[in-house]
């Protein structure tokens, strides 16, 4: 069994020392000096574990005077109707959203079996990002019913706010049916539109979305920097 490399265990308990509010935002980290006698390594391996944590936007460092912690995870409340510029907004963030790219097309066998909807139905794909604060927070692949909804593509290319799109579509509330979460690591091309480093953990999170009927409007796959953000579940009344 391979063993974990000292450098990431101790940016590991790093990050839960942040986690934990032990170093809240703005605090000095201790010197290099000081983490290696508390670890027990070198000054080098310190460095290391530091740097990681420069790259995953957790601390920042300043020359001559030491390391220091950036910002706290953002909460963000899962439920039974989710709004993300109402829960960055709550969370004392600036929300804001960038759409990378809206693709309308045939849906394959298995989106159209999700949404269910007819095998060749058309779809429509957004795929975004969206920041706290100009921080990249979690970057998104939603799936919509254009079948369902004619005219949901524009109106995805138009609107950076999802809810807004779907009222616009007839949508006047929509609600999570299911939502699954599960840890992964950052690919190549997540890490770029995260500001991650390749292999950072995030957080991976499916779901189902449907209007006050029950009818599926939109299947989503979101992948949120997982330093960077605090799931939490709340019951909706």
């Amino acid at each position: 069994m391979s063993k974990t490399p000292l450098w990431q265990a101790i940016s590991n308990a790093l990050r839960e020392d942040m986690a934990e509010g032990r170093y809240r935002p703005g605090d000095k980290l201790p010197t290099e000096a000081e983490l290696a006698e508390r670890f027990g390594v070198n000054r080098h391996t310190i460095r290391h574990a530091i740097s990681v944590l420069v790259e995953d936007g957790l601390v920042r460092t300043r020359r001559g005077s030491g390391a220091f912690v950036k910002g706290a995870p953002t909460d963000y409340p899962i439920g039974k109707r989710v709004r993300y510029h109402q829960n960055l907004r709550a969370a004392g963030r600036a929300p804001s959203k960038k759409v990378l790219h809206v693709e309308t097309r045939p849906a394959t066998a298995k989106e159209a079996a999700r949404l269910d909807l007819e095998a060749g139905a058309l779809i429509t794909l957004r795929h975004s990002v969206s920041y706290g604060d100009h921080q990249a927070i979690a970057l998104s692949i939603s799936e919509f019913p254009e079948a369902r909804l004619p005219g949901i593509g524009e109106l995805m290319r138009r609107e950076s706010s999802v809810t807004k799109a779907l009222e616009l579509a007839g949508i006047q509330d929509y609600t999570r049916a299911s939502t699954r979460v599960r840890a992964t690591l950052a690919n190549a091309t997540q890490a770029l539109h995260l500001e991650l480093r390749e292999g950072a953990p995030l957080i991976y999170t499916t779901s189902m979305s449907v209007d006050q009927h029950g009818q599926k409007v939109e299947f989503g796959r979101t992948w949120f920097a997982g330093d960077r953000v605090t799931l939490t579940l709340e019951e909706d009344a």
